[in-house]
């Protein structure tokens, strides 16, 4: 392809794809005229997946301009990105001198938090002009899912679930190494169709469970422990997040207390959840009925993130967050409470934001259960 043709996105413009990439570019250059900006610079891998649909991100640049857009790669991608991306290919080595020239009478914008310095000042050098700097401008796009976004969401959380299930048949128990169960839910999330695992799983059993984040080790689960099991499957990209606390056995009447009052606290600000609430306020529902409990310390994190193609993004449901939720969201809610040399506890959903409230993605039972 020249850098002179026209450019629209592939001949399969009035595909589901197509249609899909012309939704998002339209919110993404609406974003970017209010920088004052004529073009925009993508290199954040997620924000690269989320507008040409190339799933090896990492390898791919997109070049957003108010009448076209291209995923940028070199020739080890050639076939991948002409059947994956939504938007026209351009396949070379030398990306920015291609972007410079084909945005040469425009002002371009770059991802700020993902633009190296030596970047930047090769724009500069190639086109005459300072590059804009833009801060999660893609990002903030990305917070409101679309119902394909969803319906992978929603997949990607029913793995979990299953995978979760079949580690309660039977992983699961005094003598099993940390690890084993963290193998078997991700097995299980593989066997079911899962691209793989959202992050590095979290078993954290007995004082371990203190740790929120304990990533499974080569503990030996013993009778009496509180486990704490934060995991996920990864589908098309799309995470799930979840978190469940168990018993092996009978535990110790502290550790049962700890469980209750997060218990209680999660399914209060889950209850909570829906349009209008700020991430502030959503934190608070949770970290004022343990404070009641007298917990308030022992929560140390915040109430939870968004969660997407990325497993942490915006929403943030934190103290010092004012983001808004909106209908499309999806969010944990996670919290927990963390004593050491006694124990702690985690109880986390998936949520999507609805019109007139909350679904909790994440259906896996979560009340007190022993194995």
């Amino acid at each position: 392809m020249s850098p002179t043709t026209p450019s629209t996105t592939k001949a399969a413009v009035h595909s589901a794809e197509g249609e899909r990439a012309r939704v998002r570019l339209d919110a993404v250059r609406g974003a970017l005229q209010a920088v004052g900006a004529e073009a925009l610079l993508v290199t954040q891998s997620a924000n690269v997946r989320y507008l040409s649909n190339f799933s090896s991100p990492d390898d791919g640049r997109v070049l957003v301009t108010h009448d076209g857009a291209w995923l940028v790669t070199d020739g080890r991608y050639t076939v991948q990105a002409e059947e994956e991306s939504a938007l026209d290919v351009e396949i070379t080595r030398e990306w920015i001198e291609w972007v410079a020239a084909r945005a040469a009478d425009a002002r371009i914008a770059v991802e700020a938090e993902n633009c190296t310095l030596a970047r930047y000042e090769r724009l500069r050098e190639l086109t005459g002009r300072d590059p804009v700097a833009t801060t999660a401008l893609v990002e903030r796009v990305r917070t409101v899912k679309d119902a394909d976004e969803i319906a992978l969401l929603r997949e990607a959380a029913r793995m979990t679930d299953h995978a979760f299930a079949r580690v309660l048949d039977g992983t699961l128990r005094a003598g099993v190494r940390e690890i084993d169960v963290a193998l078997e839910l991700e097995r299980e999330m593989r066997a079911a169709g899962a691209d793989g695992i959202a992050f590095e799983f979290i078993v954290a059993s007995g004082p371990r469970s203190a740790m929120p984040h304990g990533v499974a080790s080569t503990r030996v689960i013993a009778s009496g422990d509180l486990v704490t099991l934060d995991f996920g499957a990864r589908v098309a990209g799309y995470h799930a997040d979840m978190t469940r606390a168990v018993a092996v056995g009978p535990i110790a009447p502290r550790l049962r207390e700890l469980f209750d009052a997060t218990l209680a606290a999660q399914e209060a600000a889950v209850a909570a959840i829906r349009p209008g609430i700020t991430g502030r306020e959503a934190d608070a529902v949770a970290r004022d009925l343990l404070a009641e409990r007298g917990l308030a310390d022992a929560f140390a994190h915040s109430l939870g993130h968004g969660v997407g193609l990325e497993i942490h993004e915006g929403p943030r449901l934190s103290g010092r967050s004012d983001d808004v939720l909106e209908p499309g969201m999806t969010v944990t809610v996670e919290p927990g409470v963390y004593l050491p040399d006694v124990g702690g506890v985690r109880i986390e959903d998936l949520v999507l934001v609805t019109a007139d409230g909350h679904d909790v993605l994440s259906k896996a039972p979560k009340g007190y259960r022993e194995v």
